[in-house]
């Protein structure tokens, strides 16, 4: 059974498009991206771009319940001027063990939306007891967890 996953303040603006979805022990996000949780908007600066992209893809492990720990995969879609070193500094904060980091793929495009100059998205391996049942989800994220098979 599929449940979809949100998380306050972070949307893919009117698009009815959840932040990641579950199947079994799997999640896959949509388009994660540095919006600001409390005002809506994607900061200016690459470096609180950067930050708050890797902020909302930690509430969206939470709100699923897993961490960087169960992250197998994740892609960066980058404008050509956002250095590779803004997207390793997180990088190697989230994922220190050199010998435990997940698949990485960078691409560059000038084709984001808006002020966007970054965005990832990413595939996950939760553990079996981490994988919250709806009612704990939504608690969790203040949001409603739907479910659709």
């Amino acid at each position: 059974m599929r449940r979809s996953v949100y998380i306050e303040g972070f949307s893919h603006g009117n698009n009815p498009v959840p932040a990641a979805s579950v199947i079994d022990r799997w999640l896959m996000t949509g388009a994660v991206f540095g919006t600001d949780r409390f005002t809506g908007k994607v900061p200016e600066p690459l470096p609180e771009q950067c930050r708050l992209m890797f902020d909302n893809v930690g509430r969206i492990l939470a709100a699923a319940g897993g961490g960087f720990e169960h992250v197998l995969k994740m892609t960066f879609f980058l404008h050509p001027e956002v250095p590779r070193e803004l997207i390793n500094q997180h990088w190697t904060t989230h994922f220190p063990d050199p010998t435990s980091r997940p698949a990485r793929h960078v691409i560059v495009s000038d084709r984001l939306p808006a002020s966007m100059r970054m965005q990832c998205d990413l595939v996950a391996l939760l553990d079996a007891a981490d994988a919250p049942a709806t009612g704990r989800a939504q608690a969790a994220t203040g949001m409603p967890m739907t479910s659709a098979a």
